[in-house]
């Protein structure tokens, strides 16, 4: 573990000053702390900064099944419970608002795809109280896997792992019911440090077995084309958190074309779920873009019923052909 994240340390030490990474800036993401600035004050100003923080401490529950004709039988059905971005230490109150709704979930997996800490430099002691509540109050028959994002440290990895979190750095966990495998793939983060390693991650898993990608940012689809992965779930953008009628997102914070950003999408044969993410960045607010619980059931395409794909359509599914 200490070698897959030595490369991420000599960057926070400063030590390492140039590496590959995915995302590049745009001239927003340049002045985002200037923005930052205005945006805060803006709100105030107009009386919205209220209730952008109430719209941030008001997740929604997102249901997806998810159809795939290579998920093996043994897992048909299997709840993988989705948290993205969770900032935990950006609104204090959050992490007690939440974890009443999370013992209410029975789930089969839990999934965090990064960003624990609210800025991206300075301490991370204040993170690990509010981790440390909503993660006792997670239900997972399997336990909770989790990755680094582009705001986290790597000290997080060991103290994650003392609070019960398996974290995934550039690496592979087989995850078995009855004789039957899946496969999940945890990347170090893409975006900012450029840590990331997939080749590296798969080498142990076998070529045919179901692979899930733990990555931070959806700024790797060719990748995890080319690698044969089956589903991908991230975070990162927020799904732009503030958002526009008709515009949309001002910014995504990801290299990637915006159909990626948020919410579910098919990149030839990858299924993909992009979070807007638990917690907020920047500014504790947000707008016309709610924060969500994504709940995601795996499925066995053959083993649906005809009126339940019928149903399906209604609570937003996604019936994936994998080749």
């Amino acid at each position: 573990m200490q070698d897959r994240l030595l490369k991420r340390q000599l960057i926070e030490q400063g030590q390492l000053a140039a590496w590959t990474r995915h995302g590049r800036p745009s001239l927003l993401e340049k002045n985002f702390s200037l923005l930052r600035t205005v945006l805060a004050c803006g709100l105030r100003l107009l009386g919205l900064y209220a209730r952008g923080v109430g719209n941030a401490l008001s997740p929604e529950l997102k249901y997806l099944r998810l159809a795939f004709d290579t998920l093996p039988e043994a897992f048909h059905g299997f709840r993988i419970l989705h948290l993205s971005d969770l900032h935990a230490d950006g609104l204090p109150s959050m992490a007690e608002s939440l974890a009443p709704r999370l013992q209410n979930l029975a789930v089969d997996l839990c999934v965090l795809t990064g960003d624990y800490r609210y800025r991206m430099t300075g301490s991370c002691r204040h993170v690990y109280p509010p981790m440390a509540r909503l993660l006792g109050s997670i239900n997972a028959r399997h336990g909770v896997v989790g990755i680094l994002g582009n705001h986290d440290a790597a000290e997080m990895v060991p103290a994650f792992e003392r609070l019960g979190v398996r974290m995934l750095v550039n690496a592979s966990l087989c995850l078995q019911q009855d004789t039957q495998q899946i496969w999940l793939i945890g990347l170090d983060d893409p975006h900012y440090y450029g840590c990331d390693d997939l080749p590296g991650a798969v080498r142990d898993v076998p070529e045919s077995g179901f692979k899930i990608l733990l990555v931070h940012t959806p700024e790797m689809l060719e990748e995890a084309a080319q690698s044969g992965i089956h589903l991908y779930l991230c975070g990162h953008t927020h799904g732009g958190q503030i958002c526009l009628p008709v515009i949309g997102p001002l910014i995504t914070h990801a290299n990637c074309p915006r159909a990626y950003v948020r919410g579910a999408w098919q990149y030839k044969q990858v299924t993909g779920y992009t979070s807007p993410g638990v917690g907020c960045s920047g500014v504790p607010v947000r707008f016309r873009c709610p924060p969500e619980l994504v709940l995601l059931e795996l499925c066995r395409t053959s083993l649906l019923e005809p009126a339940a794909i019928g149903q399906d359509a209604v609570r937003h599914a996604i019936l994936a052909k994998n080749v």
